[in-house]
């Protein structure tokens, strides 16, 4: 056993030989690990256009139930579905053969009325004459104007029953009472309506233009009618829209409506715009964001992707003195359609933001900043020379 610890003793020797001729040599210890990285930007100053978001729900400017208002039998349907229709359109036939009966026996029946009336015009005309030469007495002058009123009276009520059945008749022609698209038939050629109700047959919208109604915060309502009074309502009730599938907000329309209650349980009025719709892609019920537009105004502006948050909110990182990082809470504005996004407290707008490098960058470590708007490091300057090589270093 005494023999391997003396080789071993004389192993380790030999180490500490080694790293010490080492160290005489000229030997550096390792250098510490460079700066991260980053690439940073300034700020960009622009006048941007303020705006609120909300949802909303699409609404025909104009809607009507088509009914059957007489019985019988759905005999033809004029239309296709989801079509174009105008107003006064026939959109469906019920069986007339009933109607026109009607039609015809009220036309005999005003007929005899007016016979009867002239009979007893013409009665009373000779009964008045005799009446004046004493041929008749008073009463029987007083009976034939009697019978001639009576007849006068059933001229009336004849035409009455004529106007009816002519207006019957005209129902069983169902027609359009508006311009719009017009839904799918309800009811099948063939089937009894009218019979126990006005049956349903159909609907039709009028979706161009349309309408959007939203729920917006009472504050920023009374804002939006003291601009209006003030004559700035030109610029500010416009509204964009999105659908679901929408990039950005294509649809542009204009408020046309405020109610006259405020909800006490949300505290939110009732707001309605309307839009061309002129290609006819928003429907009555769809779910859409509106963005109430406001007034524009000179604002500081960031790339969306610069933006983190922690428990505090949001925040930005900014390469400061010494290409130290620094981090800075800010209060953020609306986003816009170029993914900047408006900060309107926090930034004086002349800082070095970082917008890539985020995850490697630490609040109070240095950073090596890339890009135009990079600053220079302590030891730079735009006249420096190119630093010497420096001489080998000598092995002892």
């Amino acid at each position: 056993m005494r023999p391997a610890s003396v080789v071993a003793w004389a192993r380790i020797g030999a180490c500490v030989a080694a790293a010490g001729l080492s160290l005489a040599c000229g030997s550096e210890p390792p250098a510490a690990a460079a700066a991260p990285e980053v690439t940073v930007e300034k700020p960009a100053r622009r006048s941007v256009q303020r705006y609120t978001e909300f949802t909303g729900t699409m609404s025909a400017i104009e809607e009507a139930e088509i009914r059957a208002r007489v019985s019988g039998e759905l005999q033809q349907i004029f239309f296709e579905p989801s079509s174009n229709v105008e107003r006064g359109q026939v959109l469906f036939e019920i069986e007339r053969g009933t109607y026109e009966a009607e039609q015809s026996a009220a036309v005999a029946d005003l007929a005899g009325a007016e016979a009867e009336l002239a009979k007893t015009t013409a009665d009373l005309a000779r009964v008045t004459e005799a009446g004046e030469f004493k041929a008749v007495s008073a009463s029987e002058v007083d009976q034939a104007r009697a019978l001639r009123d009576q007849a006068q009276a059933a001229v009336l009520s004849a035409r009455a029953s004529l106007d009816r059945a002519e207006i019957n008749l005209g129902y069983t022609r169902v027609e359009s009472p508006i311009d719009g698209q017009v839904s799918r038939n309800l009811v099948d050629a063939g089937n009894l309506v009218g019979s126990s109700e006005p049956t349903l047959l159909a609907s039709v919208k009028r979706i161009k233009p349309i309408h959007v109604y939203f729920d917006a915060p009472e504050e920023l309502v009374l804002s939006f009618l003291e601009l209006r009074k003030a004559g700035e309502s030109a610029d500010y009730d416009r509204v964009v829209v999105a659908t679901a599938n929408d990039e950005g907000f294509p649809h542009e329309g204009h408020v046309d409506y405020i109610d006259n209650t405020v909800d006490p349980g949300t505290g939110t009025i009732e707001l309605r715009a309307e839009l061309a719709n002129d290609d006819a892609v928003l429907f009555p019920g769809l779910f859409v964001r509106i963005r109430l537009l406001g007034t524009r105004a000179e604002a500081i502006l960031v790339n969306e992707r610069a933006i983190g948050t922690d428990l505090s909110g949001k925040f930005v990182l900014i390469v400061g003195e010494g290409n130290v990082v620094e981090q800075r809470h800010v209060t953020l504005g609306p986003l816009q359609d170029d993914g900047s996004v408006v900060v309107d407290e926090g930034l004086e707008g002349d800082e070095n933001y970082i917008v890539e490098g985020l995850l490697r960058a630490r609040p109070g470590l240095p950073v090596n900043p890339q890009g135009a708007a990079a600053p220079r490091g302590p030891s730079e300057s735009e006249d420096s020379s190119p630093a010497e090589p420096s001489a080998p270093a000598k092995n002892g």
